[in-house]
């Protein structure tokens, strides 16, 4: 299978143009292939979710509110706009690949710009948060090498209650900054190469290569993207993971599920004058 597509620009030089559109079929046949086969371990070889035991003083799980806040309304609104300018770019980018075509240039680069002015917002925003929780700690290490050894049948102790972030969501979260990094900065870029009403078009602001290379790292991210998103979606509807979707819609999730599968040491929630209504604080939305 070939990843790239080359063609020969007037002067007789070999460049590339963009990525090769099998791929497309590449990345749906990866995105099925996670869902058969962690719905089958799911439901086949993993045991019951044990975690180690509570640490926590029982009179402290008193004080948490029944309703604990995950999310904020502006880390919602986030994630939905970016999932719907995500999803027209995908559509737009490659339905017309596959024959369905329609004047897709003025959506797609519409909602380039909304997914890049969300992106932009989502950095500034993260400082005021606690940035550090999305990331993989020494705790996320040792519990995801005994899970390891555990799966290869070897002795190991009981995996560790997550912090607010399982280790799985901060590798997907890595994948996505770098997958939506690259396609919006080159489509940045490739905004020179059409007319539009924010930029003059200049497609001779680079050469032949450097735009193919461009063309080709947007395409490849792009690709990228629909493994990734179709995962996404696949874990977001799974009946166990309910609580975590839902809480990106309401901001917050119930108490017993916070302490069924959240160490309360590793992500702290704070009490605020809000626990009367129901609610607390959280170091880090």
């Amino acid at each position: 299978m070939r990843f790239i597509t080359w063609a020969t620009d007037p002067w007789g030089k070999h460049v590339p143009i963009h990525a090769a559109w099998d791929l497309i079929w590449a990345a749906v046949i990866a995105g099925l292939a996670f869902m058969i086969v962690h719905a089958l371990y799911v439901a086949v070889v993993a045991g019951p979710k044990v975690f180690e035991k509570h640490t926590k003083p029982a009179a402290n799980d008193a004080a948490i509110p029944e309703r604990v806040p995950r999310h904020s309304l502006a880390a919602r609104l986030f994630h939905w706009i970016m999932a719907l300018s995500m999803f027209t770019l995908l559509f737009t980018a490659f339905l017309p690949k596959v024959g369905v075509q329609f004047n897709w240039v003025l959506y797609h680069w519409i909602a380039g710009l909304l997914l890049t002015v969300s992106i932009v917002f989502h950095i500034f925003h993260s400082f005021l948060m606690d940035p550090w929780s999305i990331w993989p700690d020494r705790i996320d290490v040792r519990d995801a090498m005994r899970r390891t050894l555990r799966f290869m049948g070897k002795t190991a102790p009981p995996p560790e209650r997550f912090a607010k972030y399982p280790l799985e969501n901060k590798f997907y979260h890595l994948s996505i900054v770098l997958a939506g990094l690259a396609v919006t900065v080159t489509g940045l870029f490739m905004l020179k190469r059409i007319q539009t009403p924010l930029f003059t078009r200049n497609p001779y602001l680079f050469s032949d290569m450097t735009w193919g290379l461009m063309y080709v790292l947007h395409g490849l991210a792009g690709v990228g993207l629909i493994a990734l998103v179709m995962m996404h979606v696949y874990m977001g509807i799974r009946p166990e993971k309910l609580p975590i979707t839902k809480s990106m819609i309401f901001g917050w999730m119930s108490k017993d599920f916070y302490l069924e599968e959240h160490d309360p040491e590793r992500w702290v929630v704070k009490q605020t004058a809000g626990k009367k209504r129901g609610y607390a604080a959280s170091d880090a939305d």
